[in-house]
């Protein structure tokens, strides 16, 4: 299978991009939760379902490893993005994108079809994540894995604070659902310990949860880019403090992988 900075559209040897910077440890885990499903099952392609997948931007490097995505986004303009993007890719054949969400996830997907089911970035804006990680991991086969990633509610009070909006950040840190104020465009956040309660709830036994852009988003975009070395350290400060629990209390986002017993 190709290395996974190639497979994002950069050689090994090159200076990361402010994107990879912040998709990098997710990437890692779901290429690594990937490979071992490839080795339990026997089978060098995968079903996987990709909920909220948008233009692709983990489908499209997911299928150019060889697997079988469905995205389910509500949004047409995303899904044309996405046909588009899987084209240039050369992996047109390998990504089906089809409208709706994952409350209705059923109407458009399979129950217990997929070997792993992406959930990026969705949680955040359904009423009930409860019943949204339920619908994820009913279609999930045996054994299959769930990738959940959800905006980090420590991470939101902690950029607030920085910016010098004090009274915001201590009302993100009381508010139930994470939220700065009205004009928030975030309607939900979480904790580490809320996101894996829900992937426990439902069934699912938790292999890792890793902190997301702990640094990338309070780093100077000027310093990254300008001084030498600076991507790359970066880089590897983020791969070391991701699975460290400590640092999740201030990440922007968090990544929980789970597992569907056998």
């Amino acid at each position: 299978m190709p290395d996974p900075s190639a497979v994002f559209g950069r050689e090994a040897s090159s200076r990361p991009s402010r994107a990879s910077l912040r998709t990098a440890v997710v990437w890692d885990v779901l290429k690594d939760a990937l490979d071992r499903r490839v080795g339990s099952t026997g089978k060098a392609d995968l079903d996987v379902l990709d909920t909220g997948g948008g233009s692709g931007n983990f489908a499209v490097p997911v299928a150019r490893l060889g697997h079988r995505v469905t995205v389910v986004d509500p949004s047409p303009n995303a899904l044309f993005a996405l046909e588009r993007r899987a084209a240039e890719a050369g992996v047109a054949d390998l990504v089906t994108g089809v409208q709706g969400d994952v409350r209705g996830l059923f109407d458009v997907a399979e129950r217990g079809a997929y070997d792993v089911v992406l959930c990026h970035g969705v949680l955040e804006y359904v009423d009930d994540p409860a019943e949204g990680v339920r619908n994820t991991v009913a279609a999930l086969r045996p054994g299959g894995a769930l990738s959940l990633l959800g905006a980090g509610l420590g991470g939101a009070v902690l950029a607030r604070a920085l910016a010098g909006h004090f009274t915001e950040a201590r009302t993100a840190l009381d508010d139930p659902d994470g939220r700065w104020g009205a004009g928030d465009p975030v309607p939900r956040r979480f904790t580490a310990e809320q996101l894996t309660g829900l992937a426990e709830e439902a069934g699912l036994s938790v292999a890792a949860v890793h902190g997301v852009r702990i640094f990338a988003d309070l780093v100077p975009g000027v310093l990254v880019d300008t001084e030498p070395g600076a991507a790359e350290a970066l880089l590897k400060l983020e791969a070391a403090a991701a699975e460290l629990a400590a640092f999740h209390a201030i990440a922007t986002q968090l990544h929980v992988l789970a597992e569907k017993p056998v």
